[in-house]
Protein backbone atom coordinates (compact mmCIF):
# COMPACT_ATOMS: atom_id res chain seq x y z
CA UNK A 1 0.00 0.00 0.00
CA UNK A 2 1.57 3.46 -1.36
CA UNK A 3 1.27 6.26 1.15
CA UNK A 4 -0.80 8.14 -0.92
CA UNK A 5 -3.60 5.64 -1.69
CA UNK A 6 -6.80 7.48 -0.30
CA UNK A 7 -5.58 11.00 -0.51
CA UNK A 8 -7.70 13.68 -2.13
CA UNK A 9 -6.14 15.77 -4.74
CA UNK A 10 -5.21 19.02 -1.78
CA UNK A 11 -3.33 15.95 0.06
CA UNK A 12 -1.65 15.03 -2.88
CA UNK A 13 -0.67 18.76 -3.23
CA UNK A 14 1.23 19.12 0.11
CA UNK A 15 2.43 15.76 0.27
CA UNK A 16 4.31 16.25 -2.79
CA UNK A 17 5.48 19.87 -2.11
CA UNK A 18 7.40 18.78 0.51
CA UNK A 19 8.67 15.41 -1.47
CA UNK A 20 9.95 17.69 -3.87
CA UNK A 21 11.89 20.25 -0.77
CA UNK A 22 13.26 16.73 1.19
CA UNK A 23 14.06 15.39 -2.46
CA UNK A 24 16.11 18.22 -2.52
CA UNK A 25 17.47 18.45 0.93
CA UNK A 26 18.88 14.89 0.51
CA UNK A 27 20.57 15.42 -2.64
CA UNK A 28 22.30 17.94 -1.03
CA UNK A 29 23.51 15.74 1.99
CA UNK A 30 24.60 12.93 -0.45
CA UNK A 31 27.05 14.94 -2.69
CA UNK A 32 24.42 15.48 -5.79
CA UNK A 33 23.43 17.79 -7.75
CA UNK A 34 21.31 20.77 -6.73
CA UNK A 35 19.30 22.83 -9.91
CA UNK A 36 17.54 25.92 -9.38
CA UNK A 37 15.19 26.86 -12.23
CA UNK A 38 13.49 29.10 -14.04
CA UNK A 39 9.80 28.12 -14.06
CA UNK A 40 9.75 27.40 -17.63
CA UNK A 41 13.02 26.57 -18.74
CA UNK A 42 12.73 23.16 -19.33
CA UNK A 43 13.04 20.77 -16.77
CA UNK A 44 13.21 17.74 -19.11
CA UNK A 45 17.55 17.53 -19.21
CA UNK A 46 18.09 18.19 -15.70
CA UNK A 47 15.58 15.63 -14.97
CA UNK A 48 16.98 12.92 -17.55
CA UNK A 49 20.29 13.48 -15.45
CA UNK A 50 18.95 12.39 -11.88
CA UNK A 51 19.70 16.46 -11.16
CA UNK A 52 17.35 17.76 -7.72
CA UNK A 53 15.58 20.67 -8.87
CA UNK A 54 14.10 23.83 -6.94
CA UNK A 55 12.22 26.60 -8.73
CA UNK A 56 12.82 30.39 -7.21
CA UNK A 57 9.74 31.42 -8.45
CA UNK A 58 7.57 29.15 -6.79
CA UNK A 59 9.19 29.05 -3.44
CA UNK A 60 9.08 32.63 -3.56
CA UNK A 61 5.50 32.45 -4.06
CA UNK A 62 5.20 30.29 -1.36
CA UNK A 63 6.94 32.99 0.86
CA UNK A 64 4.80 35.68 0.37
CA UNK A 65 1.56 33.36 0.39
CA UNK A 66 2.75 32.51 4.03
CA UNK A 67 3.41 36.37 4.84
CA UNK A 68 7.38 36.06 4.55
CA UNK A 69 8.38 37.73 1.65
CA UNK A 70 8.85 41.21 3.25
CA UNK A 71 11.52 39.78 5.47
CA UNK A 72 13.13 38.72 2.65
CA UNK A 73 13.12 41.42 0.44
CA UNK A 74 14.07 43.21 3.49
CA UNK A 75 17.67 41.35 3.25
CA UNK A 76 17.51 41.85 -0.46
CA UNK A 77 16.98 45.68 -0.43
CA UNK A 78 20.11 46.01 1.98
CA UNK A 79 22.25 44.33 -0.41
CA UNK A 80 21.84 46.65 -2.51
CA UNK A 81 18.99 45.51 -5.12
CA UNK A 82 16.68 48.25 -6.38
CA UNK A 83 13.02 47.90 -5.35
CA UNK A 84 12.41 47.70 -8.83
CA UNK A 85 13.84 44.75 -9.58
CA UNK A 86 11.00 42.11 -9.64
CA UNK A 87 9.98 40.75 -6.25
CA UNK A 88 10.06 37.11 -7.10
CA UNK A 89 14.00 37.76 -7.61
CA UNK A 90 14.85 40.06 -4.52
CA UNK A 91 12.60 37.26 -2.27
CA UNK A 92 15.01 34.94 -3.97
CA UNK A 93 18.12 36.66 -3.72
CA UNK A 94 17.48 38.06 0.46
CA UNK A 95 17.30 33.86 0.81
CA UNK A 96 20.31 33.12 -0.98
CA UNK A 97 21.80 35.93 1.04
CA UNK A 98 21.01 34.63 4.49
CA UNK A 99 21.48 31.09 3.44
CA UNK A 100 24.99 31.79 2.26
CA UNK A 101 25.71 33.06 5.96
CA UNK A 102 24.30 30.06 7.56
CA UNK A 103 27.11 28.44 5.20
CA UNK A 104 29.43 30.57 6.56
CA UNK A 105 29.05 30.53 10.15
CA UNK A 106 26.76 27.66 10.41
CA UNK A 107 24.18 29.09 12.08
CA UNK A 108 20.65 29.91 11.24
CA UNK A 109 20.18 33.75 10.79
CA UNK A 110 18.14 35.78 12.88
CA UNK A 111 15.47 36.06 9.94
CA UNK A 112 15.10 32.21 8.50
CA UNK A 113 14.74 31.13 12.12
CA UNK A 114 10.79 32.14 12.17
CA UNK A 115 10.68 32.49 8.44
CA UNK A 116 7.51 30.51 6.87
CA UNK A 117 10.01 30.08 3.79
CA UNK A 118 10.33 26.19 3.04
CA UNK A 119 14.03 25.35 3.30
CA UNK A 120 15.62 24.53 0.43
CA UNK A 121 19.53 23.74 -0.16
CA UNK A 122 21.75 26.22 -2.40
CA UNK A 123 22.22 25.14 -5.92
CA UNK A 124 25.21 23.26 -7.47
CA UNK A 125 24.00 25.25 -11.18
CA UNK A 126 21.45 26.94 -12.29
CA UNK A 127 19.07 26.94 -15.48
CA UNK A 128 16.93 29.49 -17.29
CA UNK A 129 15.29 30.55 -20.32
CA UNK A 130 13.95 34.33 -21.37
CA UNK A 131 10.80 32.65 -22.59
CA UNK A 132 9.06 34.80 -20.39
CA UNK A 133 10.95 37.73 -19.32
CA UNK A 134 14.72 39.18 -19.67
CA UNK A 135 14.90 39.37 -16.19
CA UNK A 136 15.55 36.04 -15.63
CA UNK A 137 18.66 35.90 -17.01
CA UNK A 138 20.46 38.70 -15.03
CA UNK A 139 18.48 36.99 -12.11
CA UNK A 140 20.56 33.88 -12.59
CA UNK A 141 23.69 35.23 -14.04
CA UNK A 142 23.93 36.75 -10.62
CA UNK A 143 23.31 33.45 -8.67
CA UNK A 144 25.75 31.82 -10.29
CA UNK A 145 28.20 34.97 -9.94
CA UNK A 146 27.50 34.93 -6.09
CA UNK A 147 27.48 31.33 -5.83
CA UNK A 148 30.42 30.28 -8.03
CA UNK A 149 28.49 27.64 -10.15
CA UNK A 150 27.83 26.72 -13.58
CA UNK A 151 24.93 28.78 -15.53
CA UNK A 152 23.14 27.13 -18.23
CA UNK A 153 20.89 29.88 -20.35
CA UNK A 154 18.65 28.77 -23.20
CA UNK A 155 17.89 31.86 -24.80
CA UNK A 156 14.36 31.89 -26.78
CA UNK A 157 13.85 34.46 -29.62
CA UNK A 158 10.62 36.76 -28.86
CA UNK A 159 7.77 35.98 -31.59
CA UNK A 160 7.01 39.03 -33.29
CA UNK A 161 4.61 37.15 -35.87
CA UNK A 162 2.95 33.95 -35.57
CA UNK A 163 2.82 31.73 -36.41
CA UNK A 164 6.50 30.49 -34.97
CA UNK A 165 8.60 30.24 -38.46
CA UNK A 166 10.96 26.84 -38.38
CA UNK A 167 14.24 28.67 -38.05
CA UNK A 168 13.22 29.90 -34.14
CA UNK A 169 12.86 26.39 -33.95
CA UNK A 170 15.35 25.02 -34.71
CA UNK A 171 17.60 28.28 -33.12
CA UNK A 172 15.41 26.94 -29.85
CA UNK A 173 16.70 22.84 -30.87
CA UNK A 174 20.22 24.17 -31.15
CA UNK A 175 20.27 25.68 -27.68
CA UNK A 176 18.67 22.66 -25.95
CA UNK A 177 21.58 20.39 -27.76
CA UNK A 178 24.24 22.75 -25.84
CA UNK A 179 22.43 22.53 -22.56
CA UNK A 180 22.56 18.87 -22.83
CA UNK A 181 26.48 19.46 -23.45
CA UNK A 182 26.81 21.68 -20.93
CA UNK A 183 25.22 19.17 -18.45
CA UNK A 184 27.32 16.42 -19.87
CA UNK A 185 30.32 18.41 -19.00
CA UNK A 186 28.62 19.33 -15.48
CA UNK A 187 27.96 15.86 -14.61
CA UNK A 188 30.78 13.87 -16.35
CA UNK A 189 28.10 11.47 -17.49
CA UNK A 190 26.76 10.72 -20.79
CA UNK A 191 22.98 12.28 -21.89
CA UNK A 192 20.66 8.94 -21.89
CA UNK A 193 18.49 9.89 -25.00
CA UNK A 194 16.25 6.34 -24.15
CA UNK A 195 15.42 8.18 -20.79
CA UNK A 196 14.87 11.56 -22.28
CA UNK A 197 12.12 10.38 -23.94
CA UNK A 198 10.11 8.22 -21.39
CA UNK A 199 10.65 12.25 -19.20
CA UNK A 200 9.18 13.88 -21.99
CA UNK A 201 6.00 11.23 -21.92
CA UNK A 202 6.13 12.14 -18.50
CA UNK A 203 6.16 15.69 -18.84
CA UNK A 204 2.81 15.34 -21.15
CA UNK A 205 1.26 13.08 -19.07
CA UNK A 206 1.38 15.72 -16.67
CA UNK A 207 0.29 18.40 -18.79
CA UNK A 208 -2.81 16.77 -20.33
CA UNK A 209 -4.16 16.21 -17.08
CA UNK A 210 -3.49 19.56 -15.84
CA UNK A 211 -5.35 20.83 -19.03
CA UNK A 212 -8.27 18.23 -18.10
CA UNK A 213 -8.49 20.11 -14.53
CA UNK A 214 -8.11 23.87 -16.33
CA UNK A 215 -11.35 22.95 -18.99
CA UNK A 216 -13.26 22.37 -16.41
CA UNK A 217 -13.90 25.87 -15.66
CA UNK A 218 -15.50 26.49 -18.85
CA UNK A 219 -18.93 24.57 -17.49
CA UNK A 220 -21.22 26.46 -16.15
CA UNK A 221 -22.19 26.23 -13.27
CA UNK A 222 -18.45 25.74 -12.64
CA UNK A 223 -16.84 23.07 -10.61
CA UNK A 224 -13.60 25.07 -10.35
CA UNK A 225 -12.81 28.04 -9.24
CA UNK A 226 -9.07 28.94 -11.21
CA UNK A 227 -8.00 30.76 -7.89
CA UNK A 228 -6.95 26.90 -7.52
CA UNK A 229 -5.05 26.49 -10.09
CA UNK A 230 -2.83 29.23 -8.47
CA UNK A 231 -2.20 27.09 -6.07
CA UNK A 232 -1.90 23.74 -8.23
CA UNK A 233 0.43 25.64 -10.50
CA UNK A 234 2.76 24.58 -8.06
CA UNK A 235 3.12 21.26 -9.31
CA UNK A 236 2.90 21.89 -12.56
CA UNK A 237 6.02 24.20 -12.55
CA UNK A 238 8.05 21.72 -9.92
CA UNK A 239 6.99 18.30 -11.14
CA UNK A 240 5.98 18.49 -14.31
CA UNK A 241 8.45 15.82 -15.74
CA UNK A 242 7.64 13.68 -12.59
CA UNK A 243 4.94 11.57 -11.69
CA UNK A 244 3.74 13.78 -8.70
CA UNK A 245 1.95 16.23 -10.90
CA UNK A 246 0.17 13.71 -13.51
CA UNK A 247 -0.91 11.57 -10.27
CA UNK A 248 -2.03 15.08 -8.09
CA UNK A 249 -4.07 16.37 -11.18
CA UNK A 250 -5.75 13.04 -12.08
CA UNK A 251 -6.89 12.93 -8.98
CA UNK A 252 -8.10 16.46 -8.96
CA UNK A 253 -10.32 16.44 -12.14
CA UNK A 254 -11.36 13.19 -11.14
CA UNK A 255 -12.96 15.20 -7.99
CA UNK A 256 -14.01 17.74 -10.18
CA UNK A 257 -15.85 15.82 -12.80
CA UNK A 258 -17.24 13.92 -9.80
CA UNK A 259 -18.64 17.00 -8.56
CA UNK A 260 -19.94 18.29 -11.87
CA UNK A 261 -21.79 15.24 -12.23
CA UNK A 262 -23.17 15.69 -8.96
CA UNK A 263 -24.29 19.35 -9.05
CA UNK A 264 -21.56 20.40 -6.16
CA UNK A 265 -19.99 23.91 -7.69
CA UNK A 266 -17.34 26.19 -6.42
CA UNK A 267 -19.65 28.39 -5.36
CA UNK A 268 -22.59 26.64 -2.87
CA UNK A 269 -24.67 29.99 -3.86
CA UNK A 270 -25.74 30.83 -7.32
CA UNK A 271 -22.98 32.08 -9.61
CA UNK A 272 -23.94 36.15 -10.36
CA UNK A 273 -20.68 36.76 -12.46
CA UNK A 274 -17.70 35.10 -14.04
CA UNK A 275 -14.26 36.50 -14.45
CA UNK A 276 -10.70 36.18 -15.98
CA UNK A 277 -7.80 37.18 -14.44
CA UNK A 278 -5.17 38.27 -16.12
CA UNK A 279 -1.67 38.29 -14.44
CA UNK A 280 0.61 36.69 -11.63
CA UNK A 281 -1.76 36.18 -8.53
CA UNK A 282 -1.33 38.62 -5.45
CA UNK A 283 0.40 36.10 -3.44
CA UNK A 284 0.30 37.95 -0.07
CA UNK A 285 -2.78 38.61 -0.43
CA UNK A 286 -4.54 35.78 -2.19
CA UNK A 287 -7.30 35.16 0.48
CA UNK A 288 -8.30 38.63 0.30
CA UNK A 289 -8.60 38.54 -3.43
CA UNK A 290 -10.63 35.70 -3.43
CA UNK A 291 -13.05 36.63 -0.97
CA UNK A 292 -13.25 39.89 -2.21
CA UNK A 293 -14.70 38.51 -5.34
CA UNK A 294 -16.40 35.89 -3.73
CA UNK A 295 -18.71 38.85 -1.86
CA UNK A 296 -19.43 40.25 -4.86
CA UNK A 297 -20.55 36.62 -5.72
CA UNK A 298 -17.86 36.30 -8.78
CA UNK A 299 -16.13 33.32 -9.41
CA UNK A 300 -12.83 33.18 -11.38
CA UNK A 301 -13.26 30.82 -14.58
CA UNK A 302 -10.76 32.61 -16.65
CA UNK A 303 -6.72 33.18 -16.39
CA UNK A 304 -3.77 33.25 -19.06
CA UNK A 305 -1.15 32.48 -16.32
CA UNK A 306 -2.29 28.92 -15.54
CA UNK A 307 -1.70 28.65 -19.35
CA UNK A 308 2.04 28.75 -19.28
CA UNK A 309 2.39 25.72 -18.58
CA UNK A 310 0.30 24.26 -21.59
CA UNK A 311 3.59 22.46 -22.85
CA UNK A 312 2.18 20.46 -24.71
CA UNK A 313 4.52 18.74 -27.99
CA UNK A 314 5.50 15.34 -29.32
CA UNK A 315 8.10 13.03 -27.41
CA UNK A 316 11.41 12.61 -29.32
CA UNK A 317 10.80 16.02 -31.51
CA UNK A 318 13.33 18.40 -30.54
CA UNK A 319 11.47 20.83 -32.77
CA UNK A 320 8.22 20.13 -31.45
CA UNK A 321 9.51 20.40 -27.96
CA UNK A 322 11.19 24.08 -29.06
CA UNK A 323 8.20 25.14 -30.41
CA UNK A 324 6.12 24.58 -27.27
CA UNK A 325 8.30 26.21 -24.88
CA UNK A 326 8.94 29.44 -27.61
CA UNK A 327 4.84 29.82 -27.83
CA UNK A 328 4.41 31.30 -24.47
CA UNK A 329 1.65 33.70 -25.28
CA UNK A 330 3.81 36.52 -23.29
CA UNK A 331 6.87 35.63 -25.81
CA UNK A 332 4.29 36.38 -28.67
CA UNK A 333 3.10 39.46 -30.67
CA UNK A 334 -0.03 41.74 -29.06
CA UNK A 335 -2.27 39.94 -31.49
CA UNK A 336 -1.91 36.95 -30.01
CA UNK A 337 -1.54 37.67 -27.18
CA UNK A 338 -4.87 39.43 -27.71
CA UNK A 339 -6.41 36.08 -29.29
CA UNK A 340 -5.01 33.78 -26.08
CA UNK A 341 -6.89 35.87 -24.08
CA UNK A 342 -9.88 36.15 -25.77
CA UNK A 343 -10.23 32.44 -25.88
CA UNK A 344 -9.68 32.22 -22.33
CA UNK A 345 -12.58 35.24 -22.10
CA UNK A 346 -15.04 33.49 -24.08
CA UNK A 347 -14.21 29.55 -23.15
CA UNK A 348 -14.58 30.65 -19.28
CA UNK A 349 -17.84 32.26 -20.61
CA UNK A 350 -16.68 35.53 -18.31
CA UNK A 351 -18.53 38.71 -18.21
CA UNK A 352 -15.26 40.82 -17.21
CA UNK A 353 -11.92 41.09 -17.09
CA UNK A 354 -9.52 42.32 -14.32
CA UNK A 355 -6.24 42.78 -15.11
CA UNK A 356 -3.37 42.79 -12.46
CA UNK A 357 -1.05 45.81 -13.10
CA UNK A 358 1.90 44.29 -11.56
CA UNK A 359 4.91 46.19 -10.73
CA UNK A 360 7.12 43.32 -10.53
CA UNK A 361 6.00 42.10 -13.68
CA UNK A 362 6.57 44.54 -16.82
CA UNK A 363 6.11 42.21 -19.46
CA UNK A 364 2.82 40.91 -18.09
CA UNK A 365 1.56 44.56 -17.40
CA UNK A 366 2.95 46.83 -20.03
CA UNK A 367 0.22 45.57 -22.63
CA UNK A 368 -2.35 45.44 -20.63
CA UNK A 369 -4.05 48.68 -21.67
CA UNK A 370 -3.79 47.44 -25.50
CA UNK A 371 -4.67 44.28 -24.50
CA UNK A 372 -7.67 45.62 -22.29
CA UNK A 373 -8.87 47.69 -24.91
CA UNK A 374 -9.22 44.77 -27.98
CA UNK A 375 -10.38 42.23 -25.66
CA UNK A 376 -13.38 44.80 -24.90
CA UNK A 377 -14.04 45.75 -28.28
CA UNK A 378 -13.96 41.78 -29.32
CA UNK A 379 -16.27 40.81 -26.43
CA UNK A 380 -17.53 43.30 -25.08
CA UNK A 381 -16.79 42.80 -21.52
CA UNK A 382 -15.85 45.47 -18.94
CA UNK A 383 -12.69 45.44 -17.02
CA UNK A 384 -11.05 46.76 -14.38
CA UNK A 385 -7.56 47.09 -13.34
CA UNK A 386 -5.33 47.32 -9.71
CA UNK A 387 -2.18 47.95 -9.12
CA UNK A 388 0.03 45.19 -7.35
CA UNK A 389 2.66 42.66 -6.96
CA UNK A 390 3.90 39.20 -7.01
CA UNK A 391 5.20 39.30 -3.81
CA UNK A 392 6.25 43.20 -2.43
CA UNK A 393 2.92 43.42 -0.19
CA UNK A 394 4.31 47.09 -0.01
CA UNK A 395 2.78 47.43 -3.20
CA UNK A 396 -0.65 46.87 -3.08
CA UNK A 397 -3.33 48.41 -1.63
CA UNK A 398 -6.77 46.06 -1.05
CA UNK A 399 -9.03 49.35 -0.56
CA UNK A 400 -8.12 50.03 -4.01
CA UNK A 401 -8.74 45.92 -5.17
CA UNK A 402 -11.99 46.25 -3.22
CA UNK A 403 -13.04 49.73 -4.93
CA UNK A 404 -11.90 48.63 -8.30
CA UNK A 405 -13.64 44.78 -8.67
CA UNK A 406 -16.60 46.90 -7.02
CA UNK A 407 -16.92 49.02 -10.04
CA UNK A 408 -16.71 45.92 -12.05
CA UNK A 409 -19.54 44.01 -10.49
CA UNK A 410 -21.37 47.29 -11.16
CA UNK A 411 -20.43 47.10 -14.94
CA UNK A 412 -21.53 43.93 -15.61
CA UNK A 413 -24.66 43.91 -13.54
CA UNK A 414 -25.55 47.28 -15.87
CA UNK A 415 -24.76 45.14 -19.18
CA UNK A 416 -27.24 42.83 -18.58
CA UNK A 417 -29.85 45.34 -17.18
Amino acid sequence: MKETDGMKAKELLAYYQEKLDEEARQAKKEGRLVCWSASVAPPEFCVTMDIAMVYPETHAAGIGARKGSLTMLEVADRKGYNVDICSYARVNMGYMELMKQQALTGEVPEELKDSPAAKVPLPDLVITCNNICNTLLKWYENLAKELNIPCIIIDVPFNHTMPIPQYSKDYIAGQFDEAIRQLEEITGKKFDYDKFLEVQKQTQRSVKEWNRVAKLSSYKPSPLNCFDLFNYMALIVCARSLYYAEHTFKTFADELEYNLANEIYAFKGAEKKRITWEGIAVWPYLGHTFKSLKALGSIMTGSAYPGLWNLEYTPGDMSSMAEAYTRIYINTCLENKAKVLQDIVEGGKCDGVVYHLNRSCKLMSFLNVETAEIIEERTKTPYVSFDGDQTDPRNFAPAQFDTRVQALSEMMDAKDA
